[in-house]
């Protein structure tokens, strides 16, 4: 039997290497149920009955409730990508009924990419010398004594 060709085993490695990775995460709306929730008829009772308890409520607001989902791909090591994405947002009133749904999709994802240059700081642009030799001398420059409460002070002309 003849031995792999190192050409077969290294393209498989670098096959398998580059495959994509998909990913689900969050919650999945079922569409006619999510279309069953009415406002001005549904409650917060019927609506966590219906479609679950929310992603999330609101941090400012605990009248709004979010269910959030997320489709990504990402090939090998690089970043993920999002395929798709789903935030529902269900607000109610102060009485705890649906007032409005709102569904919004991939257009809300946002994309940063941060400048990699170096933040200007005040201050001197000291070296490495610079800093472990700055301090050298300017150390014992008073004299130091004894006061009369028992500590001391340091000072070119001694006590006063």
């Amino acid at each position: 039997m003849r031995p792999f060709p190192l050409f077969a085993i290294t393209a498989l490695l670098v096959a398998g290497g580059c495959s994509t990775i998909r990913q689900n995460q969050g919650y999945i709306i079922d569409g006619p149920l999510l279309a069953s929730v009415q406002p001005g008829v549904d409650n917060k009772n019927s609506v966590e009955k219906t479609l679950g308890r929310p992603t999330f409520a609101g941090q400012f607001n605990s009248n709004d409730w979010y269910y959030v989902s997320r489709n990504t791909r990402q090939i090998a090591f690089l970043q993920p990508k999002a395929i798709s994405q789903s935030i529902t947002k269900i607000s109610f009133d102060a009485k705890g009924n649906v007032t409005k749904i709102d569904t919004r999709g991939l257009e809300q994802v946002a994309s940063i990419h941060p400048v990699r240059d170096k933040t200007p700081t005040l201050g001197r642009n000291t070296g490495l010398l610079e800093d472990i030799f700055g301090g050298v001398g300017a150390l014992g420059s008073g004299t130091q004594t004894n006061d009369s409460a028992g500590g001391t002070r340091t000072g070119r002309d001694g006590p006063k």
